[in-house]
């Protein structure tokens, strides 16, 4: 498939870090942004300052992975917040990982929301307005990364921040181009050679395949490539080879 010069001839490509889990050394020569844990769902201070340091090292981009306190539950359950509550727990990680990133030459420079948190702002105004007036107040140059159409991007870019869309390699759509649950069968892909195919059909076409096999418009600035996932590297250098094959360019885009 070779690029349509209607849509994105340059793709950003993010992974999960810094959780403790993965092949973070090997994900770092595939992916130009990392989304480093921030401790609240995975992730030790050393653990998280060595991932930053190799992320520095590596060129890639640091992006600062917020979360629910929820460890216990890799941050995969929803939890109902004060907004006041909200704020000050992102204000924490994203301070945090900075000091970190600086610490070793480099810094944030966008926040992504993690997992029960991610898909809750997609919806929830007012945890979404805490992710954005957190962000905000830590400093507002700083971009936003979630998935098109949702509440907390239309709201960050209201509030004025930068914004970097965002699609999923190996997960399953809705006909309403949101996420299949991972509850649900067939919400994880596992075929390298289809998770590559879909991410250059997406990154040329702007469509992909919804898991009811209706066609939903998918646009992104970044794909996430799962680190935690079995086959994660493989997977995420069978995308990188299909988009340089397909003539897209691999790099930071957005924000």
């Amino acid at each position: 498939m070779t690029a349509d010069p209607a849509h994105a001839a340059r793709i950003d490509l993010n992974a999960d870090l810094g959780e403790g889990i993965g092949d973070d050394e090997a994900m770092l020569t595939i992916v130009t942004s990392a989304n480093i844990a921030c401790g609240f769902h995975a992730g030790t201070p050393a653990d998280l300052l060595a991932t930053c340091r190799a992320a520095v090292a590596a060129g890639v981009r640091v992006g600062a992975q917020v979360s629910y306190p929820d460890r216990a539950g890799f941050g995969r359950r929803f939890m109902e917040m004060s907004t006041p509550d909200l704020i000050a727990d992102l204000v924490y990680q994203i301070g945090a990982l900075d000091a970190l990133a600086r610490s070793v030459g480099g810094s944030v420079t966008y926040v992504k929301p993690h997992g029960a948190l991610y898909n809750t702002v997609v919806h929830h105004e007012q945890q979404a307005d805490a992710v954005v007036a957190a962000v905000r107040d830590v400093n507002p140059d700083l971009a936003v990364m979630g998935l098109p159409n949702s509440e907390v991007l239309a709201r960050a870019e209201r509030a004025g921040l930068s914004v970097i869309t965002e699609a999923f390699a190996d997960r399953a759509y809705t006909p309403a181009g949101t996420l299949v649950p991972r509850t649900e069968e067939g919400a994880v892909l596992s075929d390298s050679a289809e998770i590559a195919r879909r991410v250059v059909e997406m990154t040329t076409t702007g469509r992909l395949t919804a898991i009811d096999g209706s066609v939903v418009t998918v646009g992104a600035d970044s794909v996430c490539l799962h680190g935690d996932t079995p086959g994660a590297v493989g997977h995420a250098r069978a995308v990188r080879e299909a988009l340089t094959r397909a003539g897209v360019e691999v790099g930071r885009s957005g924000g």
